[in-house]
């Protein structure tokens, strides 16, 4: 059986990560695999940036180890995908998080302004978020088209 596939290029790999798909997000556990959770991101001047809450695993796991990597497919039947490794840094003092960065990854998913506000609300009441920036150390992107 031969596999064939063509390497993305940066233009295609910026244009595929504008399109509000679920990234599949991976943390370093102490013992065991690697916990993964689907995310919804934000993809902006070659970082990524996902909201996570402060009491999360994924928090836990960042502050002991800081490399991650996301995985956005394009789902059946496109056949392109991207997996980012890199470095997180978690942003906890919310007045330090570029403007209306929330605001911004939830309309991504969301129908209208009003939903994403009302979202990231309820998200908010009463939980601590934290900003997770990813700067990518290496970039796999396939199109198996």
């Amino acid at each position: 059986m031969t596999i064939e596939y063509t390497v993305m290029t940066q233009g295609q790999i910026d244009e595929f990560l504008q399109v509000p798909r679920h990234g599949i997000f991976a943390t370093n556990r102490i013992k065991g695999p690697p916990q993964i959770t689907a995310v919804w991101y934000l993809y902006e001047n070659g970082k990524i940036y996902i909201m996570i809450l402060a009491d999360s695993t994924k928090y836990r796991s960042i502050k002991r180890d800081p490399r991650v990597s996301i995985c956005v497919d394009g789902g059946h039947p496109d056949g392109r995908a991207v997996t980012i490794y890199g470095t997180a840094e978690l942003v906890e003092d919310m007045s330090a998080w570029p403007d209306d960065i929330l605001l911004r990854i939830t309309r991504r998913y969301v129908e209208s302004d009003e939903e994403a506000s009302e979202l990231n609300d309820e998200l908010s009441d009463g939980d601590v978020n934290v900003l997770i920036v990813v700067t990518p150390t290496k970039i796999f992107a396939r199109d198996y088209n």
